[in-house]
């Protein structure tokens, strides 16, 4: 029996996404270990720390949804090229050694990281089968947390490098958002985009902008987006903060410690996505709040390098089957009209849990240090699996 066509998976536009969805976040993942490094070096505490990540996030979150309005109207793929060259310009004011420059830098950035996501999730939106969204959502957030396998690593390394430094991290992370862009002109040639007549029909259907914009999303979009915001809130105090206690602890080499979570996210979320294609979503997102708790109770005890990787496989592998899940139920629940908007409402969650997970943890270490910091979001994930439990019925 043959595949139908609308069964068909790796079309030509979902390999040249899930590319350019790579390069968007290694452009992203190599300022990761860098900015908290870079701005500590500038004489800032963890807190700063925390307030230069949490710009980033505020941005990102506050134009979701005035940019995924702009996907719909306009083009998805135009939305994602225009945040990649977005993100790359902003890092220019990073090589001014200060403080302030560095948080208005990521704060810009965030600009770009939001229509990078918004133009990409409706993208994905179109191109992935009813059957499939799991498995499609797997694969093109396996081809996002590719970038964490060597892109962090690469950062510590050549930061440490005799001929390094912050300044060619910077110049690297530049290069990468503007050959995304570049490979993004191929989506818009190759018309990924909605035939001209159909979205001059829905712009005509349209209210004003500004309405359009506030409209509240339906439940399902909610819920989905509530227990992403309750699965990513924890990753700031691993992905900007771990690197910073591994230094405390003079754990040498730390760089593996990204190959090895970045690796195992890699390898588990296409598997993973296609396992909550077959067991719920339900219980696909609760696996991954158990998951995630663990990492940090291993973290907790973790002295040594080996310590750091378990923790790290563990909660990227809990993040993946998390978050490929409720990325499926957006797909599955996105009015098709407004399905730039609503996966851009979905993935708020990002740079919120973001902004929300830094100010966190950055506060705790300052009033209670690393330990306890750890142990508190690892009791975070207790809210989160409550609601799942609670949704039951609705993520079969």
């Amino acid at each position: 029996m043959t595949t139908a066509p609308t069964d068909i998976l790796w079309t030509r536009a979902f390999v040249l996404l899930c590319i350019v969805q790579f390069l968007g976040y290694a452009q992203h993942f190599v300022l990761q270990p860098t900015l908290p490094i870079y701005v500590t070096h500038l004489g800032a505490t963890p807190f700063v720390v925390g307030l230069v990540m949490a710009s980033f996030a505020a941005t990102s979150m506050i134009l979701r949804p005035l940019v995924g309005y702009w996907s719909d109207r306009w083009s998805e793929a135009g939305v994602m090229i225009a945040g990649l060259l977005i993100q790359g310009a902003s890092v220019l004011l990073c090589y001014l050694p200060f403080v302030g420059t560095t948080m208005l830098a990521n704060g810009c950035r965030g600009i770009g990281w939001a229509s990078v996501n918004s133009g990409g999730y409706a993208l994905l939106a179109q191109s992935a089968p009813a059957a499939r969204r799991g498995e499609a959502s797997g694969y093109y957030s396996g081809a996002q947390g590719a970038a964490t396998i060597l892109l962090p690593a690469l950062a510590l390394w050549i930061i440490d490098a005799p001929l390094g430094g912050f300044q060619v991290v910077f110049a690297v992370s530049i290069t990468i958002a503007v050959s995304g862009a570049a490979l993004g002109l191929l989506l818009r040639e190759r018309g990924v985009n909605l035939a001209r007549q159909q979205r001059n029909q829905r712009n005509a259907l349209a209210g004003p902008w500004w309405r359009e914009i506030v409209r509240i999303p339906d439940k399902d979009i909610l819920l989905a987006s509530s227990l992403l915001l309750a699965l990513q809130v924890s990753w700031p105090a691993l992905a900007g903060f771990l690197v910073l206690y591994a230094r405390q602890l003079g754990i040498e080499h730390f760089a593996w410690y990204y190959v090895a979570s970045g690796g195992a996210s890699l390898i588990a979320r296409p598997l993973l996505g296609q396992l909550s294609d077959k067991i719920g979503r339900g219980a696909a997102i609760a696996a991954g709040f158990i998951l995630e708790a663990a990492a940090f109770c291993v973290v907790v005890n973790a002295t040594t390098l080996t310590g750091m990787i378990v923790s790290g496989v563990l909660y990227s592998t809990g993040s993946s089957m998390g978050t490929a899940a409720t990325l499926a139920l957006a797909l599955e629940h996105a009015n098709p009209e407004r399905r730039g908007q609503v996966i851009a409402t979905y993935s708020m969650a990002y740079p919120l849990s973001a902004g929300l997970g830094s100010l966190l943890a950055g506060s705790a270490i300052q009033l209670a240090g690393y330990t306890w910091m750890f142990i508190f979001f690892a009791t975070l994930n207790l809210p989160g699996l409550w609601v799942t439990w609670k949704n039951r019925a609705s993520l079969r």
